[in-house]
Parts: structure tokens; C-alpha cells; sequence
């Protein structure tokens, strides 16, 4: 299944993505949270829209974004670092968090603002200190496009991460949620630029498999519905400026389209 948080002039709804007579439509979901669709069973109230002009918002609001660095090895040697013998985590403030569409506001005391396509799991049920071997698909409740937006100098300068990181509008996710794709069999992630590639890779590169990640982080912190684990960027990373256009697609999500504007414009 697909899901999405969508805007309407009468609030914010969630949906269920379907096909009817060829076209996408969004199924508007009842009884839920509105801020958090993974909380709680959907009921398709049979209130059909149709996806292409409705206006999508980030899919998840999540208490926390749990992002894993250099799990590419082209990614760790292109930025000069070593290949990573253990995992390395970090976190994005959920105030980072924007949807499709939405403009990415380029700090005033950077220098270069960098573009970072990743797949980003969706966790649709509460787990901590997972076993070994136990089987982590049981507590994702899908996928989705994420750019971890960095302040690249920033990042060199504090020799940690969370500034460089962390600013507002540094995470774009969306469009939607999916389940229906298989990070072990291999998923495809792009990043353009101003419809240039720049990204390419695939999630069977991955130094560190996502049931290694799931647990590493669940050995750390308590993850519920709706946090977000971005997985890793692929090689291929770079500086982008105000007026500038990102889009990470994902086969099976779609594409998350964001422009670069300057603080004055925001």
C-alpha cells in the first residue's frame, strides 16, 4: 500500500494511494490522528481525490530522524573519510522536516549547502533491543524519499553534526509512504539537479544492511510510528544554490522536488 498527508482547505487529512479506471487517487482516511497516520488502523471513508494537483505534505511528522553516514563506500571516499567499520548515526531535528514542493532555505552563515539523496524507513511499530536475528520487517511500515540537506563547511568546521544538519528546512520528505518495495533485492536512488543527474546508487551497496541498522538504533533509543531512519547517501553528493532544484526519486514513491531560496526570500 501507499500513504500520504495531504492539504485541503479544510485541514489535514491522511490517504491511501489507489488506482481507479488508470488514474492515482488518494482514498481520504477517517478516524486518525491527523498528524500521525501510523499510529492507528485507516478507515477509507471512500472520499476519492485525485493525486495529481493535490497539494502532498511530508508523510510522516516523526519524534525523531535517525540518519546513518557514509553507508556508501563511493560516498565515504569522495569526502576524503574512511570507510566506516561500524555504523555511525546521527540525528535531524523533527523542526528540519518539510514536504514536496516546499522550498529548502539556504543559512546566511554557510558557505555551501550540499544535496544528499536517501531512501528512509518508516517505522510503523515500537521496538527496543531487538534480538539477533530477529526479523526487523515486522516493524517498518514503508519507505520514502528523504534529502539529508547538509551545511557542508558548517559540518567540517564543528567536527560534529548536528548544526550542519540540523537547520530548518534541512529535511525534505515525501511524497509518500510505501510498502510495497524490497531494500534487500535492491532499490534504486537518484538525485538531479536541475534535471541533471548526480546520484545513482543502490541500496544492495549498502556497507551496513538495514537489519543491522534497525537494531543498532533500537539498541540505542525507543523507535515508535512514524520515526524516520534515513539509510545513507550514494556517491555523487555536491553544492547547491538559491534558485536551484533538487529531486530525489524512488521507484515505487515518486519523486521529492524541493528549490533552494536564500533567507531573504523566505
Amino acid at each position: 500500500m501507499k500513504y500520504c498527508r495531504f492539504q485541503t482547505e479544510d485541514g489535514i487529512h491522511c490517504g491511501i494511494i489507489e488506482s481507479v479506471a488508470g488514474y492515482e487517487v488518494i482514498n481520504q482516511v477517517a478516524a486518525l490522528h491527523s498528524e500521525d497516520p501510523f499510529c492507528a488502523e485507516f478507515h477509507p471513508t471512500m472520499t476519492h481525490l485525485p493525486l495529481q494537483g493535490t497539494k502532498l505534505l511530508a508523510p510522516v511528522t516523526p519524534s525523531k530522524i535517525i540518519c546513518v553516514g557514509r553507508n556508501y563506500r563511493e560516498h565515504a571516499r569522495e569526502l576524503g573519510n574512511e570507510v566506516p567499520a561500524e555504523l555511525i548515526i546521527f540525528l535531524k531535528p523533527p523542526s528540519a522536516v518539510i514536504g514536496p514542493e516546499e522550498n529548502v532555505v539556504y543559512p546566511p552563515i554557510s558557505e555551501r549547502v550540499d544535496f544528499e539523496g536517501e531512501l528512509a524507513v518508516v517505522i510503523g511499530k515500537r521496538c527496543r533491543n531487538l534480538r539477533a536475528g530477529e526479523d526487523v520487517r515486522a516493524y517498518i511500515r514503508g519507505y520514502t524519499c528523504l534529502n539529508d540537506v547538509t551545511a557542508r563547511d558548517l559540518q567540517r568546521k564543528d567536527g560534529q553534526w548536528t548544526r550542519g544538519k540540523g537547520f530548518d528546512t534541512f529535511c525534505p520528505v515525501g511524497p509518500l509512504v510505501s510498502d510495497e518495495l524490497d531494500p534487500w533485492k535492491g532499490v534504486a536512488v537518484e538525485t538531479r539537479v536541475n534535471g541533471e543527474l548526480k546520484q545513482h546508487g543502490d541500496t544492495r551497496d549498502f556497507i551496513f544492511p538495514l537489519d543491522e541498522i534497525i537494531r543498532y538504533c533500537s539498541e540505542v533509543m525507543t523507535l515508535v510510528p512514524g520515526d524516520l531512519i534515513a539509510t545513507g547517501t550514494p556517491a555523487g553528493v555536491g553544492p547547491v544554490k538559491p534558485g536551484d532544484v533538487m529531486e530525489v526519486s524512488i521507484a515505487g514513491i515518486g519523486m521529492l522536488r524541493n528549490r533552494v531560496i536564500d533567507s531573504l526570500s523566505h
